[in-house]
């Protein structure tokens, strides 16, 4: 214990109090309390153990580990931790960095060999004080060499939030000036009420926080390192003067995705105003700092057959009324591929093989390689040109562009059901189904490019023939009483279409479900991993967020 820190057992409760090194109290409940301070030591004689930590070894470890912590003795912290060599300075750097003035550490009961634990402390700077508190946990597993029970290191001992290796904690003078941001009606939007947009409204402090007019003021963030990740605010001890930075988002919209999406484990779902391009909501569950609903790259699945049905009527393949063959399944390219429970459609079109989603239609009918000038680059080429797949998207924040690269062999009949090496976010997604329902590729935004002059992708209209005839299938995917989206559809207002999908994962015993569709002049797309079909799990979640609009 370093020099005029005292150690005494109260009432059952293991406390440490630090005097004179600016750390309070360290208190010890739920059974944390005793626990034999020689588990984990050995003569040098005896081999080291192995197995399994125990009971004992965790409790032990934990209350020496978060005891060297709150005394501030960070060498000692770092000594008992599996990698001594980063935990050492990275609690050093907690106290300093963050200006922790005190810090109470309370464990709670062990998981087996997870200990969570909450801290309440008091951040100081320049004279002006704040209390903090949070919750974390910390897992203890035996040394691999020395047998030793130690703490997994990893920064988010320290804090959740500290998700990367760079990443620290800092107390000052923020870097740039805190925003108000408000959705498109002026309601503001917080981190606290719509959780999905934590990472958004990072961004965006990050890129615009200068250009909103605010004045910076003091607070403690996570610095992430990183110049592709904004820094994150974790407490404001002086406000400043934030600026004001106005979105496209529709609070009511977004609310309700933040709802859905809650239903399932992993989901996400964007949504966009197709005559605009404006994007209304974005909301992922977990709520994590990275942002799936728009930077996620999965395969699409069968939402794909809406680029596909386009590249097929301009290349002169098919209509929606041509017939086309869907049998149980089909060769191409030395690969067999089949449609789900292998069903068939006997002298069927492309419109009823579109909204039945059959994959064998829509790979036995493009003719093989250079027939009709098709090539592997056919499907990239109508994704860019028509629905600015593969450009580069000016969102105002992170987001994926989408990929349709050139495929070979059997990606590319993968390719036109949504496998291969295709892919997109839910973000990319939805804006399929709003160049439909406007007839035209707008490039999803967040906010407007007057801010810094960005350049928009831009993309070739649809012609009108190509225009009506997704908009037809799309139409009677979610309204003809075989289409595979009326459920999902049922009950939302006209013009609507839809699309469903689902994504084959290496290591995923069910499919990715997919989802997109427009009602009026709102378009969504979701995506929800291991959900199976597309109708099953993604589209109640763009049905609710339609709704709403």
């Amino acid at each position: 214990m370093r020099s005029g820190a005292k150690t005494a057992i109260v009432g059952g409760v293991f406390l440490v109090v630090a005097g004179g090194v600016g750390y309070g109290g360290f208190n010890l409940y739920n059974g944390i309390t005793g626990g034999d301070s020689s588990v984990g030591n050995r003569s040098s004689d005896e081999a080291p153990k192995t197995g399994p930590v125990t009971g004992d070894e965790v409790t032990t470890t934990a209350r020496d580990f978060l005891a060297a912590w709150a005394a501030g003795e960070p060498e000692k912290a770092g000594q008992l931790t599996n990698d001594p060599v980063t935990a050492g300075p990275a609690v050093a750097a907690y106290r300093e960095g963050a200006s922790v003035s005190e810090a109470e550490i309370t464990p709670g009961a062990p998981v087996g060999a997870k200990v969570p634990f909450t801290v309440k402390a008091t951040i100081t700077h320049n004279g002006v004080s704040k209390p903090w508190s949070y919750a974390s946990e910390l897992t203890v597993v035996r040394g691999q060499t020395t047998g030793r029970p130690l703490v997994k290191w990893a920064p988010s001992v320290l804090h959740p939030r500290l998700l990367t290796a760079d990443a620290t904690l800092r107390t000052g003078v923020a870097k740039t000036p805190s925003v108000k941001t408000v959705d498109r009606n002026g309601k503001e939007l917080t981190a606290e009420k719509y959780p999905s947009l934590r990472p958004v409204l990072d961004e965006l402090r990050k890129r615009y926080g200068a250009k909103a007019g605010g004045e910076t003021g003091i607070e403690t963030w996570i610095e992430s390192g990183s110049a592709s990740v904004p820094d994150s605010t974790l407490l404001v001890l002086s406000k400043g003067k934030p600026g004001t930075l106005k979105t496209t988002i529709d609070a009511g919209v977004q609310a309700a995705a933040e709802k859905a999406v809650k239903t399932y484990e992993n989901a996400s779902v964007a949504a966009i105003e197709p005559s605009t391009g404006a994007i209304r909501a974005v909301a992922n569950n977990p709520a994590t700092e990275y942002n799936t609903a728009f930077r996620g790259a999965q395969a699409p699945g069968s939402t794909m057959k809406i680029v596909t049905a386009a590249m097929m009527m301009q290349n002169g393949i098919a209509t929606p009324d041509s017939k086309v063959e869907c049998p149980p399944d089909v060769v191409s390219r030395s690969t067999t591929f089949e449609n789900l429970k292998r069903f068939s459609i006997p002298n069927g079109t492309l419109a009823e093989s579109f909204r039945r989603s059959c994959n064998t239609a829509f790979i036995k009918a493009v003719p093989p390689l250079n027939e009709k000038g098709i090539e592997n680059t056919a499907l990239g080429d109508t994704a860019r040109d028509s629905f600015g797949i593969g450009q580069t998207w000016a969102v105002g924040v992170p987001a994926a562009d989408g990929s349709v690269p050139e495929s070979a062999g059997s990606e590319t009949p993968a390719s036109y059901i949504g496998q291969g090496k295709i892919t997109m976010s839910a973000l990319n997604v939805a804006s399929l189904s709003a160049t439909v329902k406007n007839g035209g590729f707008l490039q999803p935004y967040l906010v407007a490019k007057e801010l810094d002059d960005r350049e928009f992708a831009k993309a070739d209209r649809l012609s009108p023939a190509v225009a009506s005839g997704l908009q037809r299938m799309m139409r009677e995917t979610a309204t003809a009483a075989d289409g595979t989206a009326v459920r999902a559809m049922s009950g939302l207002a006209r013009p609507k279409g839809a699309k469903t999908g689902s994504a084959e994962v290496d290591g995923q015993g069910t499919s990715n479900s997919w989802f997109t569709g427009y009602s009026g002049d709102l378009a969504a797309a979701a995506v929800v991993e291991e959900g199976g079909h597309g109708s099953d799990a993604a589209g109640p979640v763009v049905a609710q967020v339609l709704k709403a609009g």
